[in-house]
């Protein structure tokens, strides 16, 4: 018997973050938090999330920030997801 299984991510989350501003360029409602899980799946069917990659997108000046450069406000606004 043949088994096809392995990890897939999941369909990605976005929200916009308007009283946030952007701790590089300065412009408040430019931010985008994004939170995407991972999925392990067998036969193309997702089981259990293996873990959730969480960034920040600032529009105006590109810069993206991961998990541990969050700001206090980032990081409250995952937490009210």
């Amino acid at each position: 018997m043949i088994l096809f299984f392995g990890t897939r991510p999941g369909k990605a989350r976005s929200r916009t973050l308007p009283q946030i501003p952007c701790s590089h360029c300065q412009q408040t409602g430019t931010l985008t938090a994004v939170s995407q899980p991972n999925y392990f799946h067998l036969f193309w069917i997702p089981l259990f999330t293996i873990n959730t990659s969480r960034y920040v997108t600032c529009s105006h000046c590109k810069r993206v920030y991961s998990k541990n450069e969050f700001s206090k406000d980032m990081a409250y606004a995952f937490q009210q997801d």
